[in-house]
Formats: C-alpha cells, sequence, structure tokens
C-alpha cells in the first residue's frame, strides 16, 4: 500500500541535503585517501615528473596521485564509484527543484549533470596508461560539460541567498584558478621551471576542492526536500510561481532576459546554425582564393596575369542596377547555390580552371551576401541575424582552421589525400542553403523605409574595406597575430596552439559586445581603444603585442555589428563594391610590402606593414564617422525593432558557446607534449636537413603538408631548416605548415621571423630541445629581406648551435656579399659546434661560397665534391660528419632535400676533404646509414639522386 503522504506514514524519512552531504564526503574521501595513501606509499615517485623529482618537486599533482600506482589508485576508483550514486541523486533533485512548466534551461542543465558524471566515470576508469586517447576524450568532455554545469546551475538557483552567495563565490573561485593553473603548466611544460609542477599540483588539488564545494552547496536548497520524496514547501511542482520566476519576469526588462528568458525552439535554432554555416562557407571560399591566385606568380616568379582573380569580390556593383538588384534579391538562393562551386572545385585537376572556378563562387558569394544584408535592412532584427551569422561564420572558420591546423578541409587545395573533407562540407552547404533561405526577403515597398540618409554611402565602402581587411588578414587564422609577436626560444609569449583559444574567445566577446550594446561598438572611444591595439600589435613584440592584438580582435568584431548594418541601409553598389575595391588594394598592398621586387612601384611601399595597419584603421575610421552620424530618429526606430526581436539572439549565442567550448578542447588536445625522440638515440645520430619547400603548394596546386611529413618521416630527419615557409597572408591563406608538422613529427618548431618582418620565411624544426634562438634580418639594400635563424640545440646534452638562411636572390649581389659577410661572422663568432642548413645561390668553390667556407666562419662543407649544387649548402664544424645524401623532390617544390648526418660526442672529422675520407656503406653500422626505401626508384617520386646512393664518410 501506497504510503499516506498527507498522514505522514512513512517509514523511512530523510532530509535531501544529507544527498548533498553524502556526495561531498565521499567524493573528498576518494581524491583524499589516494593522496593520503599515495604520499605514504609512493612519495618521491609521485612528485616526480618527466624533468624533475624530489626536492624540486615536493607536492603531487591529481593525476599522479589518482594514476596507475596500487593501491592508491583502487582507494579512489572504489570511492569513486560509490560517490556515483549521490551524485546521480543530487542531479535528479536539482532538476526536481528547478523544473517550471514550458521551459527548457533545467532540462539541458540535468543533461549536463547526467553528462559530467558518466565522464567522470570515463577518465576514472580509463587511465592514460590504458588508453591515452579516450582518457583525454572523457577528461575534456568532462571539463567542457562544467561549463554550462556550473553556469546553469547559477541561472536557476532558487531564492537562496546564502546559498547563491556560495554559488558566486565557488564558482568564480574555480574559474579563476584556471587562469595560474595554466600559467604554471606552461612554465613546467613549456619553460621546465623547477618547481612549477609543484605549484600548478596545488591549483589543480584547488580546483578538486572548489568543484565539488559548488556541488555541496545544494545541501543548502535540498532542505526543501523530504525523501521518500515529500516535498514539504510546495517549491518543485512548478504550480506556484517561485521567487526566481519573478525575478526573471523582471529580468525581462533587461535585454539578457529578453535574450534567454523565452521557450526554446529546435526549428529556429536550426536556422541559426544553417545562417552560420552559410557564413563559415563564405569564409572558406573567400580566404581560399587568394592561395589559388598566389600559386600562378609563385611559379612565374612575378607577375602572371591570374592575379586579377581578386577583383573577383567586386560584384555587388551590380546591385546598383534596379532590375538586376531586384533580380539578385527574388533569387537569393539560386545565387548562394551558385556559390556553392567553389566547394566543388576540388574536382577540378587543372590549376586556371580550378581559380576560375573559385572567382565565380566568390564572385557569387559576396554578390549573395551583399544583396542578403541590403534586402533585409527594413528590418533589423533580421540584418542582426544576418550578420551575426557572418561573423560568427569567421569565428568558425578560424575554429576549424584551429582544429586542422590551420588549413580548412573544404578549400580546393584540400581532398581527401590530403585531409579534405570537400564531400562533407558540400552536403552540408546544400542543407544550410536550402534551410537558410526559406525565409524571403522583406518586399520591394519596405526597402524604402531604411534611412537611405544616414550618412555617406562611400564612407560606408571604406569603413567596409578596412573592416574586411582587418576580419582577413588578422582573424581568419587564430595563430597569425601570435606570430606577429613570436620571437623565438625561450618562449616568452603566446604560443600557436594552446593560445589561439584566446584569440577564438576574444573574437566571440568581441561579437557579442557588438551585439548587445551597439552604443560602444560605434563609438569614437572604442575606435581609439582599437588603434591603441593596433599600434600595439605593429610595434611590440611577446606577451604585450599579444596583449595589443586582444584589444583589436574584440574591437573589429564588436565594430562589425554597426558597420555593416550602417552600409546595409545605403546603397549597396556603392558601399559594398567600393568597400571589396579598396579590400583587394588593401590585400595587393599587404603583400607588396614583401614582394616589391617583384611589383611595379613595389620599392615604394617596402617594409611597410604600419603603412598598412594605419590604413586599416583610418577606413574604419570614416565607416565609424557615418555610422555614428546616423540621425537619432532612425537609431531610435531601430533599438525600438531590436527590442521586438531579441529571442533570435539567443541561438547565435548558442552557436558561439558551442564554438567556444571547442576551440577550448582542441587546445587541450594540442598542447604541445615536448615528449620529442631522435630517430637514432641509442647511436647519438644527429640527421638534418634543408628543404625549399615553396610556400607548401605542390605542382599540381594541392597542399602539401601531407606528403613533406610523410619524406621527412622516412629520411629519419631530426633537424630540419625549412625555406620559403611564411604562409601568414591572405595571399598564402594564412596557413602554418610547421605547426603540423611539428605537431605530427613530434618535434620543437621555431617559425623565424615574423609575418610584420617582410620576409618570405623559415622556420627550425628539431627533435631536440631548443634552448635559445635568435632570428635575424640580414642586411638587403636593394633586394628581399633575408631572413635567418640562430638556434642553440642541447642535443643529447651537447649544445649545439643550428643556422637556418636564405639568401638574396641572383639578381642582387651586393646584397649577398653584405649577407655572406654578416652570416659569416654570426657563425665564426659561435663556440659551440654548428651546422648551416641554408640557401646561398652561389656556385661550390667560387665566389661567396669561399667566404662561407673559410677562417672566417670556421665552417665545412659536408661534402666539397658536390659540384651541382646552386641554391641548397649544408655546412658544419665542430661535429663528425658521417653521411650526406640528396634526395628527390617528385613535385611537391622545386627544390630537392639535401640531408646530413652527424655524430654526437666525438671529434671532428680530421681529414677537412671528404672526397679522401669516403668509405662503403658496408663499413657504416646500421643506425648510421640512410634508409634503404630511397634507392633505385624510390618511392612516389623520392629518391636519391645525382649520386643515386648516399655518400658515407670515415
Amino acid at each position: 500500500m501506497a504510503p499516506k503522504f498527507k498522514d505522514g506514514d512513512v517509514v523511512l524519512a530523510f532530509s535531501g541535503k544529507w544527498v548533498s552531504w553524502a556526495h561531498t564526503a565521499i567524493a573528498y574521501a576518494a581524491f583524499l585517501s589516494a593522496l593520503i595513501v599515495g604520499v605514504s606509499l609512493h612519495y618521491h615517485k609521485i612528485v616526480e615528473n618527466e624533468y624533475y623529482g624530489y626536492p624540486e618537486e615536493w607536492f603531487p599533482s591529481v593525476s599522479a596521485t589518482i594514476g596507475d600506482r596500487y593501491p592508491e589508485r583502487s582507494f579512489f576508483m572504489i570511492f569513486i564509484a560509490i560517490t556515483s550514486g549521490p551524485r546521480f541523486a543530487l542531479v535528479t533533485l536539482w532538476y526536481l527543484l528547478t523544473a517550471r512548466p514550458n521551459t527548457t534551461l533545467p532540462k539541458f542543465v540535468f543533461f549536463m549533470g547526467i553528462f559530467r558524471t558518466l565522464t567522470c566515470g570515463g577518465w576514472t576508469y580509463v587511465t592514460s596508461t590504458d588508453d591515452h586517447d579516450w582518457h583525454d576524450i572523457f577528461m575534456i568532455s568532462y571539463l567542457v560539460a562544467t561549463l554550462p554545469w556550473t553556469l546553469g546551475c547559477l541561472a536557476l538557483s532558487p531564492n537562496n541567498a546564502k546559498a547563491v552567495k556560495f554559488r558566486k563565490y565557488l564558482a568564480s573561485a574555480f574559474f579563476g584558478t584556471l587562469v595560474p593553473l595554466i600559467y604554471f603548466f606552461i612554465q613546467h611544460k613549456v619553460h621546465k621551471v623547477p618547481g612549477a609542477y609543484t605549484t600548478y599540483a596545488f591549483f589543480e588539488w584547488a580546483l578538486i576542492l572548489f568543484d565539488v564545494a559548488f556541488d555541496a552547496v545544494t545541501a543548502l536548497d535540498f532542505e526543501t526536500f523530504e525523501l521518500v520524496v515529500k516535498d514539504v514547501k510546495g517549491s518543485s511542482k512548478g504550480q506556484k510561481k517561485m521567487v526566481s520566476d519573478a525575478v526573471l519576469e523582471k529580468e525581462k526588462e533587461k535585454q539578457a532576459g529578453q535574450v534567454f528568458g523565452q521557450k526554446f525552439s529546435w526549428p529556429e535554432a536550426i536556422d541559426a546554425a544553417a545562417d552560420v554555416y552559410n557564413g563559415f562557407v563564405f569564409w572558406s571560399i573567400l580566404t581560399s582564393l587568394g592561395v589559388l591566385v598566389w600559386y600562378f606568380p609563385l611559379w612565374h616568379m612575378g607577375i602572371s596575369g591570374y592575379e586579377v582573380m581578386v577583383m573577383s569580390t567586386v560584384s555587388p556593383f551590380l546591385l546598383g542596377i534596379p532590375p538586376l538588384r531586384s533580380l539578385v534579391i527574388k533569387n537569393l538562393r539560386v545565387c548562394h547555390f551558385l556559390s556553392l562551386a567553389g566547394l566543388l572545385a576540388y574536382q577540378v585537376t587543372g590549376p586556371a580552371n580550378r581559380l576560375f572556378t573559385v572567382g565565380f563562387a566568390v564572385w557569387m558569394s559576396c554578390l549573395s551576401w551583399a544583396a542578403t544584408w541590403y534586402s533585409e535592412a527594413g528590418q533589423p532584427g533580421r540584418l542582426e541575424s544576418k550578420i551575426s551569422a557572418w561573423t560568427t561564420g569567421l569565428i568558425a572558420s578560424s575554429v576549424v582552421k584551429f582544429a586542422w591546423q590551420t588549413s580548412n578541409p573544404i578549400w580546393p587545395i584540400s581532398h581527401a589525400a590530403n585531409g579534405g573533407w570537400n564531400g562533407v562540407g558540400l552536403i552540408l552547404a546544400i542543407l544550410a542553403v536550402m534551410r537558410s533561405t526559406r525565409k524571403a526577403p522583406v518586399a520591394g515597398s519596405e526597402l524604402a523605409i531604411q534611412g537611405r540618409k544616414e550618412g555617406s554611402s562611400i564612407l560606408a565602402g571604406f569603413g567596409v574595406a578596412g573592416l574586411f581587411f582587418g576580419l582577413h588578414s588578422l582573424l581568419s587564422d587564430s595563430s597569425t597575430m601570435i606570430l606577429w609577436v613570436w620571437e623565438g626560444y625561450p618562449v616568452r609569449g603566446p604560443i600557436s596552439a594552446p593560445h589561439g583559444a584566446y584569440t577564438i574567445a576574444a573574437m566571440g566577446a568581441g561579437l557579442t559586445l557588438g551585439l548587445f550594446n551597439e552604443d560602444i561598438a560605434r563609438s569614437w572611444t572604442f575606435y581609439g581603444a582599437g588603434c591603441v591595439g593596433a599600434a600595439m600589435l605593429t610595434l611590440y613584440s611577446n606577451w604585450t603585442g599579444y596583449y595589443g592584438a586582444l584589444i583589436l580582435t574584440i574591437y573589429l568584431m564588436a565594430a562589425s555589428v554597426p558597420l555593416i548594418s550602417s552600409a546595409a541601409r545605403k546603397s549597396p553598389a556603392q558601399s559594398f563594391s567600393v568597400g571589396f575595391l579598396i579590400y583587394n588594394f588593401l590585400v595587393l598592398f599587404h603583400v607588396w610590402v614583401v614582394a616589391y621586387a617583384f611589383v611595379p612601384g613595389g620599392p615604394l611601399v617596402r617594409e611597410h606593414t604600419d603603412w598598412v595597419m594605419t590604413t586599416m584603421m583610418l577606413l574604419i575610421g570614416c565607416g565609424v564617422f557615418t555610422s555614428v552620424s546616423s540621425t537619432p530618429a532612425a537609431q531610435k526606430k531601430r533599438v525600438n525593432a531590436y527590442l521586438n526581436s531579441r529571442k533570435q539572439r539567443s541561438y547565435y549565442l548558442y552557436v558561439l558557446g558551442f564554438l567556444q567550448l571547442m576551440s577550448v578542447s582542441i587546445a587541450y588536445l594540442r598542447f604541445p607534449t615536448y615528449d620529442y625522440v631522435p630517430y637514432h638515440k641509442d647511436d647519438k645520430i644527429l640527421t638534418a636537413g634543408i628543404w625549399t619547400i615553396h610556400f607548401s603548394l605542390d605542382n599540381d596546386m594541392w597542399s602539401s603538408e601531407y606528403r613533406m611529413r610523410d619524406v621527412i618521416k622516412e629520411l629519419e630527419i631530426d633537424v630540419i631548416g625549412l625555406l620559403e615557409s611564411d604562409l601568414q597572408r591572405i595571399i598564402m591563406g594564412n596557413r602554418d605548415t610547421t605547426q603540423f608538422l611539428a605537431e605530427d613529427l613530434g618535434m620543437y618548431v621555431d617559425y623565424g621571423p615574423g609575418p610584420n618582418k617582410h620576409t618570405w620565411g623559415c622556420a627550425l624544426l628539431s627533435k631536440f630541445p631548443i634552448v635559445n634562438s635568435t632570428h635575424h634580418l640580414l642586411p638587403s639594400p636593394v633586394g628581399e629581406l633575408a631572413p635567418a635563424i640562430e638556434a642553440t640545440l642541447d642535443v643529447y646534452g651537447e649544445m649545439v648551435d643550428v643556422f637556418v638562411f636564405h639568401s638574396g636572390q641572383e639578381e642582387d649581389p651586393e646584397d649577398r656579399r653584405l649577407q655572406t659577410e654578416y652570416l659569416s661572422k654570426l657563425m665564426g663568432a659561435s663556440p659551440r659546434p654548428s651546422i648551416l642548413l641554408s640557401y646561398l645561390v652561389t656556385k661550390p668553390l667560387e665566389g661567396n661560397y669561399n667566404t662561407y667556407v673559410s677562417d672566417i666562419s670556421g665552417m665545412h662543407d659536408i661534402d666539397p665534391s658536390d659540384w651541382d649544387r646552386w641554391c641548397e649548402y649544408i655546412l658544419y664544424k665542430g661535429l663528425k660528419r658521417t653521411a650526406y645524401a640528396r634526395v628527390s623532390r617528385s613535385t611537391i617544390t622545386d627544390t630537392e632535400i639535401q640531408v646530413g648526418k652527424f655524430l654526437i660526442g666525438e671529434k671532428e672529422n680530421s681529414d677537412a676533404d671528404v672526397r679522401n675520407a669516403r668509405i662503403n656503406e658496408d663499413q657504416v653500422p646500421e643506425g648510421m646509414r640512410f634508409p634503404q626505401m630511397f634507392r633505385g626508384d624510390g618511392v612516389r617520386g623520392h629518391r636519391y639522386h645525382v649520386f643515386d646512393e648516399p655518400r658515407y664518410y670515415a
């Protein structure tokens, strides 16, 4: 017979708060028992890490404590298993307490609570030793779910002032602890600071304490429950309005309440996701155009004529013709579908035809988006949605490139063989266009109610030009500005992973600011802050420069809302076509500052990135001027329209929140492990190589990083210099091949002089720790700047200097003479064993060669008998060389790979003339030989050539 609740006929009854206390006590017991047992039995082992042990490190991390050692691991697992019962009960009671009719948030928070509980079991019972990947997946999922669970609990808290206060304190402490936690982890992992891991461990334990304590606060709320289950206050029935509901009603007068205080609608959420994906496709197609254009002057070594395709963006001028404008607006779905030709371009094998296909796609895409904004300008709410979709699409593009190490899997330079997801991207794009173009644009009669007299269309176009260029050149990849401020080792600033997530977070914060406070976003004060950020990024390096980058990021994303809104309410033929036209010249301008030797009038803008940045901000200032000059009546009308359509914002913010969580997860997964091992550690062999990679575009216009990775791995290269490696410009897709190679091959990486240093780039990848590195720009009074890296490596405990250098062009002999003297003195000043991996532009035994190989530098040629060289050379001193080989490039680039082997710990060869010291391969130990797979015809077009075999030396 059922209990008689009203009569109190209950067999067992206890307060719901004991569920919270049981959960708290058992959870703490799990961690603390493991800590006590671990310290008692295995203290020195659990405080030891990969770099230091006791006494430098004297307190164990959570992972070391609850990891694989018996019996502490068993203590932890047993108590965590017991914790699961109270945990599921706690999440359920919280849902019963907060559930209200016609609200979705409590259900979402309940799901997050269950999900966190399950993933906690995942990383607890699948250790990193059992399966490292699944352990990380469960751990990341748990951490990602913590944010919505915490914020959801704060949002749903009943009117219990004490509980709300404790939740705010503990949530702030939890998220605030993440900052020093990450800082000290980087100090340990990157800088290898003694004791940093102990400090990190304290913050890690603090996170555990705060996490469990946050859920312990539910004891103050669960006093309203008596189990089995009796609601003594009626708070959970949903019949009476809770105090928190009354507060929410007041909040509905505020913007946040108008955004989140509505019933969730899946169709509208799908609409928002489809719009954002369309924005992602726009940015994917636009950012791919420059890469395809760049292919042609790259192979022509000068102006090719194909550069005219950058003008594909000016198509909005067609909207100045009334019949065409009407036709486009009535057929936006068709126009968007035609723009998807850019996603099909990967099926076009001929480089020229592929470029024309993408050029057509960019033409249609720019026309479609300009017409979309123009057609929706009469309804500010719908216009805001389209701007939100477009800007969130840029963030999605940056997140995807963050996940793919700066490549985009739906670019036309990608296909299945190099990691492309072109087919999937196309199918999703088709579905997105079908979904997002269901709603017809406003009628033609409504287009007249758009305040066309609000400022100048031309000035609005200037603002659009500066804005689009800033977004494209600086924010289409999360690592671009990080590489602007990179100055080498030791690390003194941000690194691409994990700090790319900071850039993405700043983008999200800026967009949110622009949506919720457009008055600030369009203000002159905020514009001044953006100018300060631009100046800091341009003038400073390391963290100071990056702080400026984050300020500029927030400004650009926030300003995109008022500037595009302003342009949409004016003549589209003037605002958007003028904007894209000037944007195109900025794109060329920011390439000419490096490529001045190949373009008419190039020397006038030589090395003037500061001019580019100044021009960009001045143009944005023009847009701000015309936006601020809008009539007060028109602004008031738009504000009233926004207040009636706030609900749609929530779905874009949900997508934005999802993207932020993805970026944090990617940053965690991509955090450098720094546990790299050379290929022949036991033999103490260092294999060094030099390769000019031609900007990671192969002969057939495919991205070449996968093929490069394969041959570098198969040649077992420990240290390699890469030349023509700076891809962080619009015309090169804002890429960074070294990120993919370093992470996939397990190597340290030094990018070399950054994109704002006006070179074609050089990079160093090393299996050995880079102790210190310095970037040099060598004398170049006439021609292009010559970049160099001077790095000190810890090679099997011995310090070895490695120089990576790209000399000037053949047309500039004075530059090359000055560069030769500079670099030779630089190498000669090194007291350590040294290797030069270089592009020298000289014949063996002639001219500048005799300065590089001289008493000034102290360097020797790895094989002076190799007469068939012109560009690439490997020189050395203070090391015993054992082998040298040249490997054909296949179709990856236009330059071969040269590789040399050195035996560490042995004295330098006594005979400097290696022609008299050559020996047969069978006299060389197996571990010192080059791979056999490249003999004869080799593999995939790579083979030993010139000598048809490696050379070995005594």
